[in-house]
């Protein structure tokens, strides 16, 4: 007898509306599945809709699997175990499905928390942007029990028709911080060719389309290469601020475990240029402009040679 029944019929709830928590529901909707949602912020409610919009209490008591896209461990931590979080009016055992970056270390204390209080954890980072995962073309990174990940695949299957299991929990967001570590590499080397070319008379447009059909191409210069080209990024898939939070995760358990960093260290004084300039809300190809404006202001390469 599974601990979940296969037929979904109570509401799915999601806390946090932001980007990913909005991408999550109109995947669940596309499915006919009911949601009800969280967020503190007033404007992300308004998107929702007021009357699918609930109290954590309330989610509590009306549904038996919870999404958590909130923006960091923390606030995972504050929506499972607040006093007026969601566990502390859970009546019956749910199951806390946590799609956040967070700190692996944290998250499985987080997990093994959750357990201990008679509910059930799971950890579903998104290898993806928004867009990616509203398309169901993204990455979903899975971590903790194999008979949890089993029972709830109806439910997976809805969410991120592509996923792969990892581990026990924290092991996802182990796996979710490398990935993102060789994206934002990706960005940035992407955004250092454009610039070199351009800088050198070449068309960006024509530039960007020759990389993506040379050895050198990348996932990151389909999604991200238009933006740069175009140099908008005011509709943000995934924001300079989130990017830079989780570069601080990378860097943190780099340095713990000794190991040098040197090109996420660059990576992370850009997003910071960046953030310093009032550019936290947009999308992350934005590191475009940090070396289009030179704010690193390094001396010119032959210097160094």
């Amino acid at each position: 007898m599974t601990l979940f029944p296969k037929n979904l019929t109570k509401p799915i709830g999601v806390v946090g509306l932001g980007l990913m928590g909005q991408s999550l529901i109109k995947r669940l909707d596309d499915a006919n599945l009911d949601v009800l949602g969280f967020d503190i912020n007033p404007q992300q409610i308004e998107k929702l809709g007021q009357h699918r919009v609930t109290s954590l209490a309330k989610m509590a008591s009306s549904c038996d699997k919870i999404l958590l896209a909130v923006f960091n461990t923390a606030q995972v931590q504050e929506t499972l175990f607040a006093a007026d979080g969601v566990l502390a009016h859970a009546k019956d055992p749910l199951v806390v499905i946590c799609t956040s970056t967070c700190d692996p270390g944290e998250i499985k204390q987080i997990a093994e928390d959750v357990e201990k209080a008679g509910h059930h954890f799971f950890e579903l980072p998104i290898s993806g942007t928004s867009m990616q995962l509203a398309r169901g073309d993204c990455l979903g990174l899975m971590g903790g029990s194999p008979l949890l990940c089993e029972q709830l695949s109806d439910l997976l299957d809805v969410i991120t028709p592509h996923r792969q299991y990892i581990g026990p929990a924290g092991d996802a967001s182990k796996a979710k911080l490398a990935i993102n570590l060789v994206l934002g590499l990706h960005r940035a080397a992407l955004a250092e060719g454009l610039n070199f070319g351009v800088k050198l008379g070449l068309d960006p447009e024509k530039l960007l389309q020759t990389l993506q059909n040379s050895a050198a191409a990348s996932s990151v210069m389909k999604i991200k290469g238009p933006l740069m080209v175009a140099r908008t990024y005011d509709k943000p898939q995934s924001k300079i601020g989130q990017s830079l939070k989780d570069f601080g995760l990378i860097a943190d358990l780099a340095d713990h475990a000794g190991l040098m960093l040197p090109l996420a260290e660059i990576y992370i004084k850009l997003l910071q240029s960046q953030l310093q300039d009032g550019h936290g809300e947009m999308d992350n190809a934005m590191i475009y402009e940090a070396i289009y404006h030179n704010r690193l202001n390094n001396k010119p390469l032959k210097d160094g040679l």
